[in-house]
C-alpha cells in the first residue's frame, strides 16, 4: 500500500486548504481513511475519518464544523477540506489507511 499526500502549504488565519491522499495497491473502497495531524512537541491527533463508501464521517472536537472529509473511490483519493483555519491547526497532516501512513504534508497557518 502506498499513500501519497498533497495540498499542504502556508495560509493566513481564516483561509482554506484541501489536502489529498491518493492510494495505490489497495482495494480503496473497502477501507476507512483516517486523517491525523501532529504539531511540534505534541502527540499525533486524530482529526477525521471517513468510511469506505463515504457515508460515515467523524471529526475531532477541535475541527468539527470547519473540516470536511470526503473521498472519490473511482480515483482512489481521499480529501480533507479545511476551512476557517486557525494558527492552532498548524501541523504535519497524515493520512492513514489499512495501517499504512502517508508521508505527511505541512500545513502552516500564519499571518
Amino acid at each position: 500500500v502506498q499513500l501519497v499526500e498533497s495540498g499542504g502549504g502556508l495560509v493566513q488565519p481564516g483561509g482554506s486548504l484541501r489536502l489529498s491522499c491518493r492510494a495505490s495497491g489497495i482495494a480503496f473502497s473497502r477501507y476507512y481513511m483516517y486523517w491525523y495531524r501532529q504539531a511540534p512537541g505534541k502527540e499525533r491527533e486524530l482529526v477525521a475519518s471517513i468510511s469506505g463508501a463515504g457515508r460515515t464521517t467523524d471529526y475531532g472536537d477541535s475541527v468539527k464544523g470547519r473540516f470536511t472529509a470526503s473521498r472519490d473511490n473511482a480515483e482512489n483519493t481521499a480529501y480533507l477540506q479545511m476551512n476557517s483555519l486557525e494558527p492552532e491547526d498548524t501541523a504535519v497532516y497524515y493520512c492513514l489507511m489499512a495501517a499504512s501512513w502517508g508521508q505527511g504534508t505541512q500545513v502552516t497557518v500564519s499571518s
